[in-house]
């Protein structure tokens, strides 16, 4: 490797992600934010490395890149960074988007509304978390962590109480939610970031929820939501991401599809041409990559 290619090594390595919790600008024709990129694998790094350090979750950069090996990916391989998202149904305080593994944070800054967004995991088969509305009940630094029975039951070797320190698996910082014993929080283990390892909690990785923790006050709604489909204008330009329903709660995805069409022309006050035919091969492979699939019209009078 030359000079250059072991100092961008070195950095991804030991210096950490590039940056925690991305920041854009939104508006009712900027629903489409951040941008695709590409990366070169260099010696030593893995998917999970990479997707890290872009801030991306695990199932992110695996759909976007199903022909490369997470573990073991050849040097110099162009990979995707699918850094570009298709903000949520919901616009609106702490939302949390269990099917696409990744949660929004909408707030005004200077008159202009602001989206904050990062990777999390999810709750394990069978244990996701509960949908509806919650709010932030308390905060804490440090937390320390009392053991469910039933988490104990499960694994006996567990103590009864995980004190602050690197074996706890909230992490350095919890924000608590208003109902059940569901929480939003750090990791000890960051590799799970981009999938189903909870028991019903929302993990961060350790950098994004040191930066989320200061910016949510108490009493912030907290908005559980599972959309594996989601439709945002980009100027004229209509995207669909999409990703796999692994809850089966989606019954008819073109239909689902059809109610976001119909939902996005009532927002935005135009006429959607959707190219069908895309948004359908789109539907049968999702690799959580927003597509172009149709663009909007000025309503003829």
């Amino acid at each position: 490797m030359n000079f250059l290619r072991v100092f961008l090594l070195c950095n991804l390595l030991f210096l950490g992600p590039s940056w925690a919790l991305e920041r854009f600008y939104w508006s009712p024709h900027e629903m489409v934010v951040g941008k695709l990129k590409w990366h070169v694998v260099s010696e030593g790094e893995t998917l999970l490395d990479i997707a890290r350090w872009y801030n991306l979750g695990y199932n992110q950069i695996v759909l976007a890149n199903p022909d490369v090996d997470p573990w073991i990916p050849p040097v110099g391989k162009k990979v995707l960074i699918p850094s570009q998202y298709v903000l949520p149904e919901i616009k609106n305080s702490l939302v949390v988007n269990l099917a696409e593994m990744r949660l929004y944070f909408f707030r005004k800054e200077g008159g202009r509304n602001i989206v904050y967004t990062a990777p999390i995991g999810v709750g394990a088969e069978g244990k996701l978390t509960e949908l509806g509305v919650y709010s932030i009940v308390r905060k804490k630094k440090n937390p320390t962590w009392y053991v469910p029975k039933s988490i104990r039951e499960e694994d006996p070797t567990l103590p009864p109480v995980v004190p602050p320190g690197p074996e706890n698996p909230l992490g350095k910082y919890a924000l608590y939610l208003s109902r059940g014993a569901y929480a939003i929080h750090g990791t000890n283990k960051p590799w799970g970031i981009g999938r189903r390892v909870s028991h019903g909690c929302i993990r961060m990785y350790p950098e994004d929820i040191e930066a989320l923790y200061p910016l949510v006050p108490l009493g912030t709604p907290v908005f559980i939501i599972y959309q594996p489909y989601k439709l945002g204008i980009k100027g004229d330009k209509v995207f669909l991401q999409a990703f796999p329903d692994f809850e089966k709660k989606i019954s008819q995805a073109w239909e689902e599809v059809l109610r976001l069409v119909r939902k996005l022309e009532l927002e935005s006050g135009q006429k959607i041409r959707l190219y069908w035919m895309k948004a359908k091969d789109i539907l049968k492979k999702p690799n959580g990559v927003p597509s172009l699939v149709g663009e909007t019209r000025e309503r003829t009078r």
